[in-house]
């Protein structure tokens, strides 16, 4: 009974399906009720009334269906509460509660899902508190508390689910400290925590995290320092950082993190310069520093990331130069540096790049001339040089990007009318 908008009850018709082992009946949006027979499908192990947005309550009846093994409730945003005999859905390994907007608390009874693996509680924005029961769910490996914005403090007993592998407790706006809650959490291989704005530091068990590779803490906006214990990630690959504006120092622990494939640390308004340790991180893939406004250089170390593909370093105001060493990134696909304005030149040995495809130069308001070599990008498929001032010609070799499928060169219809002129004369 999917998106049957109409539907204001269930047939009575139904409660004669007593062999059901799975019901649809999401997006039924007029839905104000569901049928008391319903605890007669004692077969039922899939239940989605996800999306039935007029639903204020579930029935107890719910209750008897103890072979339910799925429970979907998303979007349902009128939901309040739960009945406090949900305590007997011990074969529930999974459910989502996602973007039940208005549901204010849950029942201590819901510890008895012992057999729970996922729960999605992400956008429950009227919860403020959660059980302690919710130290129970020892078979639990994912559990998304996002946007859950309400929440001033996490339940100690959240150390107990020692099996979860993903935790994702993004925007927890009135949350403003972490004690001992994560420490056992030894399992874990994924962490988001950003817009975690009133947070002030990591939490002081990181070292614990031995198995963690991915670790978001992305607008962490009170963040001031990063602990020493970060360099016990030696198995992250992703690394997320990207608006921490009040971090004063990148330490240098980072440099231990060798296995680390991604790093955005962009809208890092503190940072001046890429660090010599970013050497060691020799298996980068993208590294991507965008928008940081304070940055004025990079280190010639940059040369020894050969694996990287993407990186991003546009609308750093303040740089100044690009090193000449950069043209050892072979490995080079995307290359982003539009409206770092205070560039004059690029660097001479840019025909090594010969797996680049994007390349944008965007706003790059003081470049005066370009490199000849510039030509040799034969794989170059986006080239973005919108918004130029200075420059007053293009090398007459423009014409080899055949490869070429996107450019941009708006507002500038001198430029556009030589780069025709010489593609159409080749």
């Amino acid at each position: 009974m999917h998106r049957c908008s109409s539907l204001t009850s269930l047939p009575k018709e139904l409660e004669n399906l007593t062999s059901l082992t799975i019901l649809y009946i999401n997006g039924c949006s007029r839905l104000t009720s569901l049928s008391n027979e319903l605890g007669n499908f004692k077969f039922l192990t899939i239940l989605n009334i996800s999306n039935c947005y007029s639903l204020i309550s579930l029935l107890y009846e719910l209750c008897y269906l103890t072979s339910l093994t799925t429970l979907n409730i998303r979007g349902c945003k009128n939901l309040m509460s739960l009945p406090n005999e949900f305590c007997n859905l011990t074969s529930l390994t999974t459910l989502n509660m996602r973007g039940c907007e208005n549901l204010i608390s849950l029942p201590n009874e819901l510890g008895n899902f012992i057999s729970l693996t996922t729960l999605n509680m992400n956008g429950c924005s009227s919860l403020t508190s959660l059980p302690n029961e919710l130290g129970n769910f020892t078979s639990l490996t994912t559990l998304n508390m996002n946007g859950c914005s309400n929440l001033t403090s996490l339940p100690t007993e959240l150390g107990h689910l020692t099996s979860l592998t993903t935790l994702n407790m993004n925007e927890y706006f009135s949350l403003t400290s972490l004690t001992n809650q994560l420490d056992n959490l030894t399992s874990l291989t994924t962490l988001y925590m950003n817009r975690c704005s009133r947070l002030i530091s990591l939490p002081n068990e990181l070292e614990t995290f031995q198995s963690l590779t991915i670790f978001d803490i992305s607008d962490y906006y009170s963040l001031t320092t990063l602990l020493n214990e970060l360099d016990y990630l030696t198995s992250l690959t992703t690394l997320n950082m990207n608006g921490c504006s009040s971090l004063i120092l990148l330490l240098n622990e980072l440099s231990n993190l060798t296995s680390l494939t991604t790093l955005n640390i962009r809208e890092y308004k503190n940072l001046t310069s890429l660090l010599n340790e970013l050497d060691n991180l020799t298996s980068l893939t993208i590294l991507d520093i965008n928008r940081c406004f304070s940055f004025t250089s990079l280190s010639n170390k940059l040369a020894n990331l050969k694996s990287l593909t993407i990186f991003d370093i546009s609308y750093c105001f303040n740089l100044i130069s690009l090193p000449n060493e950069l043209s050892n990134l072979t490995s080079l696909t995307t290359l982003n540096i539009n409206g770092c304005i205070r560039l004059t030149s690029l660097p001479n040995e840019l025909d090594n790049f010969k797996s680049l495809t994007i390349f944008d130069i965007g706003y790059c308001f003081n470049f005066i001339l370009l490199p000849n070599k510039l030509n040799n990008l034969t794989s170059l498929t986006t080239l973005n040089m919108r918004g130029y001032k200075s420059l007053t010609s293009l090398p007459k070799e423009f014409g080899n990007f055949t490869s070429l499928t996107t450019l941009n060169i708006n507002s500038y219809k001198k430029l556009l009318l030589m780069l025709l002129f010489d593609i159409t004369d080749k």
